[in-house]
């Protein structure tokens, strides 16, 4: 049976009709939207639960619509199948995002200025804008909420370009330290394990799937055991993983601490193994 998670890209013709027929949807030629909220749970089924999350400017491909107002589709980024909410989308038109968050977490206001007031909306790291322009150190952005296009500002040093590549993701997830730890989340509001290890991979331009079984069959070099680890490897338990940050040191959002945070590498390893969970796997990334 076709894993859900890989259920658009890999479900035969016929297996996606008697979906289609079995709960009652409407299959629509496929259609690229962007997600208009903050964070969007992408859930397991229409009001389940939390399986990934996509931030704002985010592209989800809508393959089928439910008569309650779900979608059921895929991420565009690493084909992750799942349901959102129809209300959270967009059309994508003709716009394509220009700039990403890099920092941690920003924000975008009604106007530009330190001290003007007006709407406040929380942006996290790896969110999708499109930039207009930029003036006094405040970027512009095209920004709708599905209803009428309005002016948003964000501080321009908050952002890069979408396709620029950060050298080291280990710097990247680092700046997530103290971000809660929360099952599913993709965003600096709440993230996991797999979530922290996607964003910073994505900021390096480096294709990373989105829970931690998958990273597991598909990132990086394997390494012996034995191999002393070096900063931006990966440690793989079942159901965890982490980046080496240092030689003796692990960056990782766990629920132990309920927080992104370091712990050193054998205390993790030993206190992992406690539970019954051994080390699986020791990867090498290297970035592009």
């Amino acid at each position: 049976m076709t894993d859900r998670r890989e259920f658009w890209s890999k479900a035969r013709k016929e297996e996606i009709a008697r979906m289609c027929r079995d709960q009652g949807l409407r299959q629509a030629e496929p259609e690229v939207r962007r997600t208009t909220q903050p964070v969007t749970d992408l859930c397991s089924a229409p009001g389940g639960g939390r399986d990934r999350q996509l931030l704002r400017g985010q592209a989800f491909t809508v393959h089928a619509l439910s008569e309650t107002g779900w979608a059921f589709g895929e991420t565009v980024a690493d084909g992750y199948s799942g349901w959102i909410e129809a209300s959270m989308l967009v059309p994508h038109f003709d716009a394509v995002p220009t700039h990403r968050v890099a920092n941690a977490r920003t924000y975008a206001k009604a106007a530009s200025g330190l001290k003007t007031p007006g709407d406040i909306t929380p942006l996290s790291m790896g969110s999708e804008l499109v930039v207009l322009d930029e003036q006094d150190g405040w970027s512009r952005i095209e920004w709708t909420d599905g209803l009428q296009p309005r002016r948003r500002f964000v501080p321009s040093l908050h952002l890069v370009p979408i396709d620029r590549k950060e050298p080291d993701a280990v710097a990247v997830a680092a700046r997530l330290l103290g971000t809660p730890y929360l099952w599913g989340g993709n965003s600096a509001f709440g993230i996991d394990c797999s979530g922290l290890v996607q964003i910073a991979c994505r900021a390096c331009g480096i294709a990373c799937p989105g829970d931690s079984d998958q990273q597991m069959a598909q990132l990086g070099e394997t390494l012996d055991p034995g191999t002393p680890p070096q900063r931006g490897d990966l440690m793989f338990w079942k159901g965890h993983v982490g980046w080496v940050s240092g030689s003796d040191t692990l960056l990782h959002a766990n629920a132990h601490a309920m927080a992104v945070t370091y712990e050193p590498l054998q205390d993790a390893i030993e206190r992992i193994a406690a539970q019954g969970d051994p080390v699986l796997r020791h990867a090498r990334v290297t970035t592009p």
